[in-house]
């Protein structure tokens, strides 16, 4: 039985919460009921923002983008590089597919990217510039034609890096807008923004639910909460290098489990004394040490099989190895978002710039789904042609009779007619 060195103060749920939901649906309604009265309403009184217009112009775009500093702007086009390579191998890797399973029956697939997405980059404490690269940039490499993103402003001011992110993305309309109000215009319409097919992009609890109530109108790239980390680790690594990992993920919110899975006693207890050491600099500490206190937790299991089956069982959105053996990981690891091998890589690479997507599934859908990518922005479809017709006359025959089972009169009428029509047909 593994020993808990460290458990979490608070249970994680994975429930939403009554109030909040019924809050974002009653916003919801009011956008849908009045349109972008009502957005303006909401963008003035949460965002303390009434612009003339919320979409930015090519020349407000391209002032702001001037503005921001050039080193700043090298770093953002590197990490469009890094995601923009990845995303090309990902989509090249995807295929359309025809064979012909019987004489004259032939069956395939194509793939054809969606027509419109919108693309929602936070904003507040953190502004995630990092989610404009992840969102516009590879759905446009998935060929997607027109992606309309939105940020919030900051403190009413414009979020430069954001929108130069957003631009050399290639997003195809930009938006200063936040929140429900956001992700609600983008899937609905209003009079300043057409509706998209597809809704992607982080966000806080608000703009999460939103995106959970407004699916079915529009896709969505995943179910998201709060940012999760996993650390699998031996006596290879020492409680620094566990602890900063541990609490560079635990910043992003004081609901974000920070875990610790060990075979060694004295890596847990030298990680959580670390822990505490690094809170009292760490600017971050506001939020890191809540999320600590309440959800963070030292394992130590028996062995590596012990460490696998737990972090299964977890199914976390970050699992970061950093053992003897990684490759025991990478190869029998079946639940979870994004996987980190080694020490000489971690999270916030990921997170940023490595070349990998950071939408990622969390409390648990990495047991039913992988993370954001290129195909997520692409429908395969397939279709079917028969020129052979004693083969339409065979399938017919077994077609008629399955569907008489079923008590499909109409779809066994259309059998029929074809055993009918060329079970004597000579081709």
């Amino acid at each position: 039985m593994p020993e808990i060195l460290k458990a979490a103060a608070a249970k994680t749920s994975h429930g939403s919460d009554p109030e909040l939901s019924e809050r974002v649906r009653s916003l919801i309604a009011e956008i849908e009921a009045r349109g972008e009265a009502a957005v303006r309403e909401m963008s003035s009184q949460f965002d303390n923002w009434s612009p003339e217009h919320f979409r930015l112009s090519p020349g407000e775009i391209d002032r702001i983008v001037s503005g921001v500093d050039t080193s700043t702007v090298e770093d953002i086009k590197f990490a469009q590089s890094q995601i923009r390579n990845f995303a090309q191998a990902q989509l090249e890797s995807i295929s359309d597919t025809e064979i012909e399973t019987m004489p004259g029956v032939v069956l395939g697939h194509k793939n054809i990217p969606v027509e419109s997405v919108g693309a929602y980059v936070p904003g507040g404490r953190y502004p995630m510039v990092a989610s404009a690269h992840m969102s516009v940039l590879t759905a446009k490499v998935a060929g997607v034609a027109r992606v309309a993103a939105c940020t919030p402003p900051i403190g009413g001011a414009v979020p430069a890096e954001t929108v130069a992110a957003m631009h050399f993305a290639g997003a195809d309309e930009i938006y200063l807008l936040g929140g429900v109000q956001a992700v609600a215009s983008l899937s609905l319409g209003t009079e300043f923004v057409d509706p998209v097919d597809v809704l992607v992009g982080p966000g806080n609890a608000y703009v999460a639910e939103a995106k959970r109530q407004l699916y079915g109108r529009v896709g969505i790239d995943l179910p998201a909460g709060p940012t999760e980390t996993l650390l699998l680790a031996d006596d290879t690594v020492d409680g620094e290098i566990c602890a900063t990992d541990l609490l560079g993920q635990a910043e992003h919110g004081p609901t974000s489990p920070a875990v610790l899975l060990t075979t060694s006693r004295q890596l847990g207890l030298d990680t959580i004394e670390e822990v505490e050491r690094q809170l009292k600099t760490l600017p971050t500490a506001d939020v890191a040490s809540t999320a600590w206190a309440d959800y963070g937790r030292v394992v130590v299991c028996k062995d590596k099989e012990e460490m696998l089956e737990m972090a299964n069982e977890l199914a976390f959105e970050h699992v970061q190895v950093m053992t003897s053996d990684d490759d025991y990981f990478l190869e029998r690891l079946t639940n979870y978002g994004a996987l980190f091998l080694g020490p000489m890589t971690n999270v916030s690479y990921g997170d940023k710039v490595i070349g990998t997507n950071h939408t990622l599934p969390t409390q648990g859908a990495a047991r039913y789904t992988g993370g954001l990518w290129v195909g997520k922005f692409i429908k395969t479809v397939t279709y079917q042609r028969v020129t052979e017709p004693s083969s339409s006359a065979l399938i017919g025959e077994y077609c008629s009779r399955l569907c008489a089972i079923e008590n499909f009169a109409g779809h066994q009428a259309q059998a029929d007619i074809r055993v009918k029509r060329y079970g004597g047909v000579r081709a």
